[in-house]
Formats: structure tokens, C-alpha cells, sequence
């Protein structure tokens, strides 16, 4: 169902410096923040949007914590008093789900993919630790762990009430429970991580080739609108950036750091921002010199 034909395909917008919530097409709205990307600001910048049907609203993805998913919850009152129903969560990274607690207090029940709780068994220790990823106690006050309670394995559709969500995994890629979220009547495709636009992807979990396949298949998506998990209102030419930045990035690496231990990885981290394509992209917490060490250079 990903790749058929779309019924109602929109002229692209750009939302790439709104705070707030803004309509992409009839029923799909989208949080999109390029330039407030830090993890107190805006959950590393992570981008987030809701689907309203007749009967319901889904909700794509739910920030870093209790604070940031209450001010996604009052945005999205100022839209609609249809009743929150359905969280989706694009992958189980804390910038994408930590927010589902809030959401879960309204009666909404949340969706991922069946990997997502054993992937995200790690977050037990980090939660308790906000420094690790920039942040402090007070910013994660009130916020606990609100796994899916509905998974599913290849393919799910969402009613909303004349309005239907397809929700696709398409193999393992940034994580292995990263899956694509599609509204095939208005032709758009919020993508989660599996496209980052202008910003360094994190590779630490990833599947570079089976990502690289991934994204050769949804150069031929229907949507006209793509909502990258990180980075501005999209188009199926970023889809093929990234394909291009990630055939780049693993054949470089691969050969700037044979041999090389961790001691390296800044140094290789500065050679390869020299020779990357598409200098302008944004590095956040994970950054090149962190994909080095996660998947090229030998752990200590």
C-alpha cells in the first residue's frame, strides 16, 4: 500500500522555521523546528505531526519528555477537540517516544513496531542519567516509559473516520523497529529516521545497507510532502541525498579507519567532514565522530 497511487497529492509547503503546528494538507499537520535543536529547546530538533480523521487524531511521534509532549498536547487543542486516540511511534528513540506518557493520561493508545520494547529495554538505565543526552532532571520531571501496547510486524491501517493511516516497516534501518507512517489521500509520508534532511544521520544502530535499500524503495513513494524525523518539509530529492551521503560515509570510513583504534576518531571525524557530501548538514549529539565509533572503529 506505500507505493500505490495517491488520491489527493498538494503542492509541497515549507515548514522549515515554524515552532508550532502547521497544515501540510486537509487532515495532516506538522510540528517542524530546524533551528531550535537542543534537547531542552526541542528535542534535538525532532520533528513531529498529527493526523485528524472525523472520528479521531493520531499523533506521529511525542518528543523527548512530559514537558515537551504538554506543549505538542495544547498545540494540538488549538487545532482540534477531536479526541486524541492513537500515538504513533516512528521508533522507540527517546526524542520520538519519551513524550507518550502524557498521551497515554488522555486515553490514547500507542503503536509501534514489535521490536520497539526489546530495543528500547536500554532506555532503564539512561532515563535515570538525563546528562547523557544534555539534559537535566528538571527537564524530564514527570516523564516515564509508556511502551506501545499495540505492535505489529510488516504493515497496520489506522481508521480515523474517512481518513486512513498505513503504517509500513520496511527492514532494519536507522533501528530495527523504524517504520514509515503514510496518509495516502493527502499524499504525505512522515518518515521518522529513516530520513534525516540536513543533518548528520545517526548511524549507531543502523543497517547501512539495508537503510540504503530502504530508501531506493521510497524514491518511488506517492507522497508529494515528506516529513523527515529531523529537518525541513522534504521531497523524494532528499530521500536520494541521504542515499548518497550514506554510500559515501560507509565507503570512506571504512577506509579512514582501517587499522585505527578509538583514540582516532576525532581526527578521522575532521577528514571525513572535509570529504562528506552536502557540508551543510547539522550535527547534534551523535555527530560523525560518534557514527565512527559506534560502527567503524574497534570498542576498547
Amino acid at each position: 500500500m506505500l507505493l500505490s497511487a495517491c488520491l489527493f497529492a498538494p503542492g509541497l509547503v515549507s515548514a522549515e522555521e515554524t515552532a508550532g503546528l502547521t497544515k501540510l494538507s486537509e487532515h495532516v499537520y506538522a510540528a517542524v523546528d530546524f533551528k531550535n535543536a537542543s534537547p531542552a529547546g526541542n528535542s534535538f530538533g525532532v520533528n513531529t505531526g498529527i493526523v485528524v480523521g472525523n472520528d479521531a487524531v493520531l499523533v506521529v511521534d511525542t518528543r523527548i519528555s512530559a514537558k515537551k509532549a504538554r506543549e505538542f498536547i495544547a498545540d494540538i487543542k488549538k487545532i482540534t477537540d477531536k479526541p486524541i486516540k492513537y500515538v504513533v511511534n516512528t521508533h522507540y528513540h527517546l526524542d520520538h517516544s519519551w513524550g507518550n506518557c502524557e498521551f497515554v493520561k488522555l486515553g490514547a493508545v500507542v503503536i509501534g513496531h514489535e521490536n520497539w520494547i526489546k530495543l528500547a529495554s536500554r532506555y532503564k538505565e539512561g532515563m535515570s542519567h538525563p546528562e547523557y543526552y544534555g539534559m537535566t532532571a528538571e527537564d524530564l520531571n514527570g516523564t516515564t516509559l509508556s511502551p506501545p501496547t499495540i505492535t505489529f510486524k510488516d504493515a497496520m491501517l489506522v481508521d480515523l473516520g474517512d481518513v486512513t493511516v498505513s503504517l509500513s516497516y520496511l527492514g532494519h534501518t536507522h533501528t530495527n523497529d523504524s517504520i514509515v507512517v503514510l496518509v495516502e489521500q493527502d499524499g504525505v509520508l512522515f518518515t521518522g529516521d529513516i530520513l534525516f534532511t540536513r543533518y548528520h544521520p545517526s548511524m549507531n544502530e543502523a543497517d547501512v545497507q539495508g537503510w540504503l535499500k530502504t530508501l531506493a524503495k521510497l524514491e518511488s513513494t506517492p507522497a508529494k510532502i515528506i516529513v523527515p524525523g529531523h529537518g525541513p518539509v522534504s521531497t523524494t530529492a532528499d530521500i536520494k541525498d541521504l542515499e548518497v551521503y550514506l554510500t559515501e560515509f560507509d565507503k570512506q570510513a571504512k577506509v579512514l579507519c582501517a587499522g585505527k583504534t578509538q583514540d582516532d576518531a576525532p581526527a578521522i571525524a575532521q577528514e571525513m567532514l572535509k570529504i562528506l557530501p552536502d557540508q551543510k548538514r547539522t550535527e547534534l549529539i551523535w555527530g560523525v565522530e560518534n557514527n565512527l565509533r559506534s560502527k567503524y572503529l574497534p570498542k576498547k
